[in-house]
């Protein structure tokens, strides 16, 4: 019996694996330290009740805030398909078609992938990320190798 790692579909999802989890745990930091600071600290504010309330409300907003915009970590990812690549970063997203992509550069110290694009633009590919180290090296291949295998021409068929 053999202990073989199983092979992912070169068609799998790209996510990030350290950023996403350092994220998720400053994310559930984020709201436990600003709800305990809403709840128990002391207002130095002399006013109404209601001003104090909406002081503590605004505490907790900021927290929740603070999470919502790293938990948006979570969603990075790029979807590679048949007909092209979707790329899901912190704030945009793109659709791309293969033929759009020049080349994939992972190199130089960059924090992840960077896609050259034909229109002479990069668009970086958050979901590639150097601090996953191997592992990033791995997916940066897997994708390097679906933009070289939909960059060649199709074979012609036999009469």
């Amino acid at each position: 019996m053999t202990s073989a790692t199983p092979q992912r579909s070169a068609y799998a999802t790209f996510r990030p694996v350290t950023g996403t989890w350092v994220a998720g745990a400053a994310a559930v930091a984020s709201l436990i330290v600003f709800t305990l600071v809403a709840i128990f600290a002391t207002m130095p504010l002399e006013g109404s009740p209601a001003l104090e309330l909406f002081n503590r409300a605004g505490i907790a907003v900021i927290g929740v805030g603070t999470a919502a915009f790293l938990s948006r970590y979570a969603m990075i990812r790029a979807v590679p398909s048949k007909d092209g690549l979707r790329v899901v970063n912190l704030v945009h997203t793109r659709d791309l078609e293969w033929a759009e992509i020049v080349r994939l550069g992972f190199g130089g110290g960059a924090p992840w992938a960077v896609l050259e694009l034909s229109d002479t633009e990069d668009l970086a590919v958050m979901a590639i990320q150097r601090a996953d180290g191997q592992r990033a090296q791995g997916e940066a291949s897997r994708l390097a190798a679906l933009i070289e295998h939909h960059s060649r021409p199709p074979l012609a068929s036999a009469p």
